[in-house]
């Protein structure tokens, strides 16, 4: 069972040891899921980092979670991996990892999305972006709607994501958010692990 909570993800970083350092401190201060995300890194040093916050996760007790590639979850031994549209079908992947990986996918602002993955069998699926976004200026809105609607519809356990802050994350999380996925508010705060910890602290 993926633990609720705050669920970090990192940004595209090419400093392995900076980005170390600041997970370590928000997971100290309460993070429950690391996911790591780099678009922009080489495969190589992909697989330093994973390889990194795998031995961190594990000395914390963080679920880690890899965004889009399988091969890099299996071989960083990750307990899962997030899938968006274009990373695969959801029982393909699962068959290849030998069921060993949680799966979680990106449903955008799509219930009928939610719909296909829940019934494929995903983990979770998860709705953003819920506001302006940095990290994706361009994504749609999400309707927060659709966090009660997949918790009551679909029975599905859900994350939100998408310019979510300490001051914004409270209504979501009311809303029955499983998750929310920080990662500006907090890879950029000044003290990551007190900005973790407000987050943390919304979740029971």
């Amino acid at each position: 069972m993926i633990p609720a909570g705050l669920y970090l993800v990192t940004p595209d970083s090419d400093d392995t040891e900076r980005l170390v350092s600041l997970s370590r401190a928000a997971m100290l201060g309460g993070a429950r899921i690391l996911q790591y995300r780099n678009k922009t890194a080489s495969l190589a040093l992909k697989a330093e980092q994973a390889q990194a916050l795998r031995a961190l996760t594990r000395a914390l007790g963080v679920f880690f979670i890899i965004n889009d590639s399988l091969e890099l979850a299996l071989a960083a031994e990750a307990d899962g991996l997030h899938i968006g549209r274009d990373d695969g079908e959801l029982p393909a992947l699962r068959a290849a990892s030998g069921g060993r990986l949680a799966i979680g996918v990106s449903c955008y602002g799509d219930f009928g999305r939610a719909q296909a993955a829940h019934a494929a069998g995903a983990d979770y699926v998860a709705f953003g972006a819920m506001h302006a976004s940095p990290t994706k200026p361009h994504a749609p809105l999400a309707p927060i709607e659709l966090i009660s609607r997949a918790r009551t519809e679909l029975g599905a356990r859900v994350a939100c994501i998408g310019g979510i802050t300490a001051d914004n994350a409270a209504p979501l999380v009311e809303a029955g958010a499983d998750w929310v996925a920080v990662i500006t508010d907090i890879y950029q705060s000044a003290d990551p692990r007190a900005q973790a910890a407000k987050i943390a602290a919304l979740f029971p």
